[in-house]
């Protein structure tokens, strides 16, 4: 499959950030909110279907497999012009509202320790994850909504000449809290520690198989590989570090292990305040962490200063900064945060994603900033920071 000369500078420039070696320039990329593609689409006067992945010709992008415990359909529930109700692959009922951002969900099938303790997933090598088309909860339910996701394998084959392409899997703390909700979790953990344990040893087990299968379906076609995993909040993680160490992070490993073994440098993505982590991640291979959210009082200038080049990060600009339209306060936002670029290490993007709340002419200023200032020998004038 050919693969443009464009795409494989990207590939380079992408490697060269990861491995901390100085790129031509700063790698961009981003994950957008559907409200700011739709913003961003009539404030620039593009088409309907305008992407700013190919619009600006950007460094990376992330797709998912289907990650259902059970591969099945959605059943509809209800379904009205605004909004629908499903239950999914996870046992989750959601109700979607279309013009809200975020889908809400209302109930579990798996409402106990003791069901979850007796659940059992689908085989994590079945075919219907990687090349078949179907529904599943991540590519459907979210930010939009979307019955029939394409087959995983051909997304990745369409995008694959035109930009360097992640696969992606979830670890443990992602799937509870679609499979049985955020608070049941931390409720059981609580109260049944032990019992806890076990369940997350064996989910773990699971969507490590997953990871490695997924990998394997796509068959050398991967540039890299993401694993989603929200296990913190804005001030600190949401259970404590140290059963994250002796039960989440031997999963998080073997995906990190399983994708070095094929060649896949790795990104973590995490929500919230990881520090206390960061250096377990370290030591266990992970190439990359994003989004390191501002309003979780990280900074990727400190933390760069704080762990040289062990870690390269990805993300950590302040989208509440974007939102605002000051170009002044843009402007110092951005070039201070390259300063984390110096020696390789940096993928510049927002610190989760971008909202509907920017407007589309701010992102072009912000992508034009990052492709002008970003270039090596960084050049960041009054912004220039040691690290």
């Amino acid at each position: 499959m050919d693969r443009r000369p464009e795409t494989l500078c990207k590939l380079e420039r992408m490697r060269a950030a990861l491995s901390h070696e100085d790129p031509d320039r700063v790698p961009i990329s981003d994950f957008y909110w559907g409200g700011f593609l739709s913003r961003w689409r009539q404030e620039l006067g593009l088409l309907d279907d305008a992407d700013p992945y190919a619009y600006y010709d950007l460094d990376w992008i992330v797709t998912t497999p289907n990650m259902d415990p059970w591969i099945r359909p959605f059943e509809t529930i209800r379904e009205t012009d605004s909004e629908v109700v499903v239950r999914t692959g996870f046992g989750a009922v959601i109700r979607k509202v279309f013009e809200v951002p975020m889908p809400e969900w209302l109930s579990w099938e798996i409402d106990s320790l003791e069901k979850l303790e007796a659940a059992e997933f689908d085989d994590p090598t079945d075919s219907r994850r990687f090349v078949a088309a179907g529904d599943n909860q991540i590519a459907g339910v979210g930010d939009g909504f979307a019955r029939n996701s394409p087959a995983w394998v051909e997304s990745v084959k369409a995008l694959r000449p035109d930009i360097p392409v992640y696969g992606s899997m979830i670890e443990v703390a992602e799937c509870l809290t679609r499979l049985v909700g955020q608070a049941s979790a931390l409720l059981w953990m609580g109260l049944e520690p032990e019992r806890m344990a076990r369940v997350v040893r064996r989910i773990g087990e699971h969507y490590a198989a997953c990871a490695s299968a997924a990998m394997d379906a796509a068959s050398g076609l991967l540039d890299g590989f993401v694993i989603w995993g929200d296990v913190a909040y804005a001030r600190a993680m949401l259970f404590s570090p140290a059963y994250w160490r002796e039960h989440f992070r031997p999963c998080v490993r073997a995906i990190i292990e399983a994708a070095h073994a094929r060649g896949l440098p790795v990104i973590y993505h995490g929500c919230g305040n990881v520090k206390p982590i960061l250096p377990d991640l370290i030591e266990i291979g992970l190439d990359a962490y994003n989004p390191l959210e501002v309003k979780a009082g990280l900074d990727v200038v400190e933390l760069r200063q704080e762990f040289g080049h062990r870690l390269a990060f990805c993300g950590n600009s302040d989208v509440r900064v974007w939102e605002s339209g000051d170009e002044a306060a843009i402007r110092r936002e951005v070039l201070r945060k390259l300063n984390a670029a110096k020696g390789g290490g940096l993928i510049f993007q927002s610190d989760h994603s971008v909202t509907s709340g920017v407007s589309g002419r701010t992102y072009d200023f912000i992508v034009n900033l990052v492709r002008e200032h970003g270039r090596y020998p960084l050049q960041l004038g009054d912004h220039d920071e040691p690290v």
